[in-house]
């Protein structure tokens, strides 16, 4: 079988003598050029992504797994994002990272490439890369931690970092058990424990059939999800020798599987854009409205915080998402071929809840109609999405007058200044904080509560921005509201004392202004400072897109394939003879 990295190890002549030659000087012996398979280890480790940090143990079980299956294993870095510690937002370099995957693994003699990811937007990031480059691929999460332990009771990181800081601000919980909290909640390797996005990415990526099943929600620190990564070192080495690609498992159904499984998980709306930017990658037509058709009305079957009461870890003893697509397995496209080469319906056979408190079934679920909701109206012609199961029900069909921050330092220089006129019906209002506004979209959208409502135990209100909410939040936010307020979308007009009105039930965010009224005060409005023009910041700026599309870069639709475009060595590709 012709592999693609004969075309570096098997030549004759100086090419193929400076390719065996140099990776020689790690101690590679001769018979690791024979032709095996050359499988790339794409490493997203780094000790700036504490989600990540763990990733090179996964890392030497794979390579176990592809020697162990006669490849060649080949680790690369690539750049990592830490949703808890880069500033502005990760969102601003998830598509920087899918660049900087595509080109390594289109550059370099790999047939068959192991994606090593965890944290947030790493995930999706190398998904994207992967895709345009579209060679067999299958990926390993670094998993979740173990459940935090704090006062006798199980606490999840983030979600409960928010309760914590709404009780620390509202006086009800000391510095010191703040402090003690924060130490409690992480406390092994890993991701966040919630149905926050990594734990949601995790999943997706097991119903988009790119994972072993059963793999999105081992804990790190369980042997089993070694054991899954050798595995995994194995099954790349036969998807390369059946020529398993990208593009034949990520089709239309795959993705239709994907959505369904994030609304009954009760996953992270941040998937949504990650969904439409993979699939702009490997060419498969989605739209913002199919997350709302596909998903809406599917009823929350995993109980699971934000929108529930366990944590990962219980998900995974429970039965993890094989036991979630069995009771699916009606409304889920089954017959989607896999990593495994074989279809769900064979991967999950047998598969069952082992606690029904934790996986409800779709006769007895946990929440109706708890998929993400897709909203239109004159404040968001191009959409905006609400996750009602994170919401407090009596929010979804409100009307309130607007409370306009125009900036994220707006807001946190006003939001508890006891002169803010507000009552609990207001609406939050929180403008350029979108894709280009920021730039890079952060997870402010979940406002935190005014300080004068939290004393009058308020503990949600309507909220709406163009931002992003993290998978761990929640509240009655309206986000990624398109088009932004920073390219002139009726968002940017909205002012004090509008009113609002919310119809989750009916699809709608309607702001009551005339048409005439909003072109008087567009003939005023003025584009804010778009920040920084060099740099990364200033092609982000220059090429990407609305939320509606995904956030990626119009540069980076659809992909160029495996082959080199430039060759510089002026030799045919000619295989080497012993």
């Amino acid at each position: 079988m012709e592999l693609r990295s004969h075309r570096w190890f098997l030549r004759n002549g100086p090419a193929g003598f400076k390719s065996r030659s140099r990776m020689k000087n790690q101690g590679t012996p001769q018979q690791m050029f024979d032709g095996r398979p050359v499988i790339g280890i794409c490493n997203t480790w780094s000790e700036l992504t504490p989600c990540n940090a763990h990733l090179r143990i996964l890392a030497e079980q794979v390579k176990r797994g592809v020697l162990e299956a006669g490849g060649f294993p080949l680790e690369f870095p690539v750049m990592s994002l830490g949703e808890t510690l880069m500033r502005p937002t990760t969102m601003m370099y998830r598509n920087l990272m899918s660049m900087d995957v595509e080109e390594s693994i289109r550059a370099n003699p790999m047939d068959g490439v192991v994606l090593l990811t965890g944290c947030d937007k790493t995930t999706p990031a190398a998904i994207m890369g992967a895709c345009s480059v579209d060679l067999p691929t299958i990926v390993v999460t670094g998993g979740p931690m173990l459940n935090g332990k704090f006062q006798g009771r199980d606490i999840g990181a983030g979600t409960d970092k928010w309760r914590f800081t709404d009780d620390w601000r509202a006086g009800r919980m000391t510095n010191d058990e703040y402090i003690e909290a924060e130490t409690c909640m992480s406390r092994s390797d890993g991701h966040c424990t919630t149905m926050g996005t990594a734990s949601s990415m995790s999943s997706v990526v097991e119903a988009l059939g790119l994972m072993l099943p059963g793999g999105a929600a081992i804990p790190a620190v369980d042997s089993r999800r070694r054991r899954m990564s050798h595995f995994t070192g194995n099954r790349i080495v036969e998807m390369v020798k059946e020529d398993l690609r990208l593009s034949q498992i990520l089709t239309r159904d795959a993705f239709e599987n994907a959505i369904m499984v994030n609304a009954a998980i009760g996953g992270s709306t941040n998937v949504i854009l990650h969904i439409l930017a993979i699939a702009g990658r490997i060419g498969v037509e989605m739209d913002l409205k199919d997350f709302d058709t596909l998903g809406s009305h599917l009823p929350l079957l995993v109980n699971l915080k934000p929108a529930g009461e366990y944590l990962m870890e219980e998900f995974y003893y429970a039965g993890g998402l094989p036991a979630v697509m069995q009771n699916m397995k009606d409304v889920l496209h089954m017959d989607a071929i896999t990593v495994m080469g074989q279809s769900h319906a064979e991967n999950t056979e047998g598969a069952e809840s082992f606690n029904d408190d934790v996986i409800g079934s779709m006769d007895k679920p946990f929440q109706e109609n708890a998929g993400i909701v897709v909203l239109y109206g004159n404040l968001c012609p191009d959409g905006a999405v609400i996750k009602p199961s994170a919401a407090e029900r009596h929010l979804m069909q409100h009307r309130g007058q607007a409370v306009v921050f125009t900036s994220l330092e707006d807001f946190h220089a006003r939001v508890d200044d006891d002169s803010l006129d507000l009552n609990e019906n207001s609406v939050l209002i929180m403008q350029n904080v979108g894709p280009k506004g920021f730039p890079g979209m952060p997870e402010v959208g979940n406002m935190s509560i005014p300080k004068q409502l939290l004393d009058q135990g308020v503990t949600d209100m309507v909220r709406l921005s163009d931002a992003r909410m993290s998978g761990t939040a929640y509240g009655a936010a309206v986000l990624h509201i398109a088009p932004e307020a920073a390219v002139g979308g009726n968002f940017a007009l909205v002012q004090d004392g509008d009113w609002i009105e919310l119809d989750v039930e009916n699809r709608r965010l309607h702001l009551e202004v005339s048409d005439e009224e909003l072109a008087q005060r567009r003939e005023a409005w003025q584009a804010p400072d778009n920040h920084s023009q060099r740099g990364y910041t200033r092609i982000f700026l220059n090429h990407v897109m609305q939320a509606d599309t995904g956030v990626d870069f119009d540069i980076l639709l659809g992909g160029s394939g495996d082959e080199v475009a430039y060759k510089t060595d002026g030799q045919a590709d000619v295989k080497h003879t012993k």
